[in-house]
């Protein structure tokens, strides 16, 4: 039976209904953080174990899971009975699926009035988009994000789905849960949370909105400081194929890149766009004489804000990830720490268990 009993979150009750995209991070990081999650998901298909679907052990490690079929009045009994003993439930449907099953959130705080009810979608519980479709890139197209990502002359790439489900939907979920269970018990009264990943990439946008009216940000891709057009802030690629990461925005740190690559006697003027394109072409053909490790081992030591590209093979390896135990190993495989953690405790998780619906009801005195 999983629970982590330490953390800033222990004694938190939280129902995971079991869905994609945002809500298994968000339970992962909660429950990583020591609260007590039940995961409510359908039995596994032949063949497949209990929690061997998408995210696997690691995005469902540290809690448990039962089985249920909210088709079925009885099992919809159940969970309102674990809910009555909660103090949040999470849920990643379409608007009014949970209404459907009948554990919508009217019922829900009927049952338990200071219960957080925190809806995860992508576009919203209302406006035109509300009940369509859609995936990470398609709620991120609309924020002005995914545009600003892009090149001037290729469509923009596809960023993973870090920006969009996991940064505007599962971030902002995990904030809107935990102030929303702060105000309960303050108050005694629940709320209903609309975590919409559209809103939350917007608002991921926040800084780049305030640029564009002082004249700091064109609205178009490859022109500004941050999105790759500033030849001091981008990937170089190296002698043997693999990249390096230069960010030295700052003209001190900019200064340590020059010597660094053995440049400073061209005189560089950094904010002066009219030179980025040479300086690009200077940068680029001396990355491409020594290998990302060389590079690497030779910026070390200073702050000149280049660091070496790593592979998800090679990142667990890295003394820096190593010294902070930013990665623990599981199975003999290597999978991200809890994060954040309170300073001086040492990452902690949990396999995920399996419960039957008494063990799930004993376990908070349903």
């Amino acid at each position: 039976m999983t629970h982590c009993a330490q953390g800033p979150l222990a004694g938190i009750r939280i129902i995971e209904i079991d869905a994609i995209g945002p809500v298994p991070l968000a339970a992962m990081i909660l429950a990583d953080m020591g609260a007590d999650i039940i995961r409510v998901a359908r039995a596994a298909s032949a063949g497949v174990g209990a929690w061997e679907d998408v995210g696997g052990d690691i995005l469902h490690r540290s809690r448990n899971v039962v089985h249920m079929n909210l088709k079925d009045e009885r099992d919809v009994e159940s969970l309102l009975l674990l809910i009555e003993q909660a103090d949040a439930l999470i849920e990643g449907f379409r608007p009014g699926v949970m209404e459907r099953l009948g554990v919508g959130p009217d019922v829900c705080l009927q049952r338990n009035p200071r219960l957080v009810y925190g809806r995860m979608t992508g576009w919203g519980q209302s406006g035109p988009l509300a009940l369509r479709a859609g995936h990470d890139l398609n709620y991120l197209s609309i924020t002005g994000a995914l545009h600003a990502m892009g090149t001037k002359d290729s469509p923009p790439p596809v960023p993973l789905n870090l920006v969009g489900d996991y940064g505007g939907g599962a971030m902002f979920l995990i904030a809107g849960l935990l102030g929303a269970i702060l105000s309960a018990r303050r108050t005694g009264e629940g709320q209903v949370v609309d975590a919409c990943i559209s809103d939350g990439a917007a608002s991921l946008m926040s800084l780049f909105y305030a640029w564009a009216p002082k004249g700091l940000w064109q609205d178009a891709p490859a022109l500004n400081l941050l999105d790759g057009a500033a030849p001091f802030y981008r990937c170089y690629r190296c002698a043997d194929g693999r990249d390096v990461a230069v960010a030295c925005l700052e003209p001190q740190f900019f200064a340590q890149m020059v010597r660094g690559l053995g440049l400073e006697d061209r005189g560089y003027d950094q904010n002066d766009r009219s030179g980025w394109s040479a300086m690009e072409a200077d940068f680029a053909m001396t990355f491409a004489t020594r290998s990302r490790d060389e590079w690497a081992a030779l910026f070390a030591e200073s702050d000149a804000c280049v660091t070496p590209v790593l592979s998800m093979t090679e990142a667990p390896l890295h003394p820096h990830n190593r010294a902070r135990e930013s990665f623990v190993q599981r199975g003999g495989i290597a999978q991200p720490a809890p994060a954040p953690r309170t300073l001086g405790t040492p990452p902690s998780i949990s396999e995920p268990g399996l419960l039957s619906m008494a063990e799930a009801a004993a376990r908070w005195g349903a």
